[in-house]
């Protein structure tokens, strides 16, 4: 998914340009402040994930931990992916006027929120969205999509029974 080789946080954070370590840290202080008890801090799919460690976890669709946000640069800019705003209309659609609210560009796709420096960002409902999802709340939901999905992909990308 992404390029980078890192196999630490930290090597994660030494590899970038001083400019994208600096935005990428400051969001990465706001999402460890309040990040619930129960995700770990870790390097998944090339990016710095917050997930349930599978001894907690095990039975995902594709046998990685359950991954409910991701911090990722790349060359342009910096993401926040946030699976609470992707896997929930209401969350999405509170965010999204959030962003409104502070006068904000929201540059979003499914999940993943794009932006270059902090200041780019509601900091504030990015802690919000982070802080509300628990993860037996993340695994209820999970679950929830699987048992929708022809396929177990948790994902709304997945094929659903008609």
């Amino acid at each position: 998914m992404f390029t980078n080789k890192a196999k630490t946080v930290r090597e994660y954070l030494e590899t970038l340009p001083p400019e994208r370590r600096k935005s990428l840290s400051a969001v990465r202080d706001v999402v460890l402040e309040h990040l619930p008890k129960g995700y770990t801090e870790e390097i998944g799919w090339g990016a710095i994930t917050y997930a349930i460690p599978l001894e907690d976890y095990p039975d995902t669709y594709n046998g990685q931990p359950l991954c409910v946000a991701a911090l990722s640069a790349g060359k342009q800019y910096c993401s926040i992916y946030l699976m609470a705003a992707y896997g929930d209309a209401k969350t999405r659609k509170w965010l999204e006027d959030q962003f409104r609210k502070a006068g904000k560009k929201l540059n979003m796709g499914k999940a993943c929120v794009r932006f270059k420096t902090p200041d780019d960002l509601p900091l504030d409902a990015i802690a919000t969205v982070i802080a509300k999802v628990t993860p037996d709340k993340y695994i209820r939901t999970y679950e929830a999509g699987r048992k929708k999905s022809v396929t177990g992909h948790a994902s709304g990308a997945a094929r659903t029974e008609r």
